[in-house]
């Protein structure tokens, strides 16, 4: 099965525009992921939108709301989608910095950026080699999943690897955290021992030399309760199976009942909240 673009549009590079697709680079299924089951009957647990004294609504008759002052500043889907970006369709390369310039802190998500055709790979393959022989990352923005990204370029392999960054107000400062930390110099001699054992195991990074022990054990648990006849087991009935549908991890189920349940964020200003500047507030 073919995999399907998250994101079509152009890569401009000054009056050079190149037609790409963006793939996502993970593959979030790889992990081991359960159902919730209500233990008593066999059910799967479903998590749908409700309102308090009303009960599960439609979807088409949820809009967004940003809450202000206690109130909610009603939007309607249309009205989010008329705003016009040219991020929406096109990454431009607006600056280009060193390759390590960058702190890993802001760092999101990676993604493969291909071209559409064969027509776009030559102007593809001069902005990759381009990058690389300069040993720079271009800088761009655009628009995903109703917001706009900011976004590093880099060579990866034969193409071109986009990765999500987070916009300065994202991040907590570091320095609440790390304050309490002496400033003291680190003994000579146990430096020189910590020193030694990094170079001992210093070796060209490879990720295949690492496994998810968590997971192999939970599979393993797995498969041994499979083959045990005593291991309680409930049948899915057909409604616990959608067509199409796709295992949700626990975790992703989690967070998208959180959010259907209306859960309020906290209003900026207050204890713990960062404010927002202007301009960046988010629909919620």
């Amino acid at each position: 099965m073919a995999r399907r673009a998250l994101w079509k549009g152009q890569l401009r590079l000054s009056l050079v525009s190149i037609p790409v697709e963006l793939y996502a680079a993970h593959d979030s299924s790889a992990r081991v992921s359960f159902r919730q089951i209500h233990k008593p009957s066999g059910k799967r647990i479903h998590y749908d939108k409700t309102v308090s004294g009303i009960g599960p609504v439609k979807s088409d008759d949820i809009v967004k709301g940003y809450e202000i002052d206690g109130d909610y500043i009603l939007l309607d889907p249309d009205e989010i989608d008329a705003i016009k970006l040219e991020t929406k369709k096109t990454v431009e390369l607006v600056q280009f910095v060193g390759a390590c310039e960058i702190p890993p802190l802001y760092f999101d998500k990676p993604y493969y950026l291909v071209p559409t055709d064969d027509l776009a790979e030559d102007a593809y393959r001069v902005i990759r080699d381009a990058l690389r022989a300069s040993e720079k990352i271009g800088l761009g923005q655009m628009t995903m999943r109703g917001k706009e990204y900011l976004v590093a370029i880099k060579p990866c392999g034969d193409g071109l690897l986009l990765e999500t960054l987070y916009y300065a107000d994202e991040l907590h400062d570091s320095e609440p955290m790390f304050s309490e930390i002496k400033d003291a110099k680190a003994d000579d001699e146990l430096l020189d021992l910590a020193t030694a054992l990094i170079e001992k195991k210093t070796a060209p990074f490879d990720a295949e030399n690492f496994t998810d022990h968590y997971a192999e054990a939970l599979t393993e648990l797995i498969e041994a309760k499979k083959k045990n006849r005593k291991t309680p087991r409930v049948s899915a009935d057909e409604e616990d199976r959608p067509a199409g549908e796709n295992v949700v991890d626990l975790m992703a189920a989690l967070k998208q009942s959180l959010g259907s349940a209306g859960t309020k964020k906290k209003p900026a200003g207050k204890s713990g909240t960062k404010t927002a500047p202007k301009g960046r507030k988010k629909a919620s």
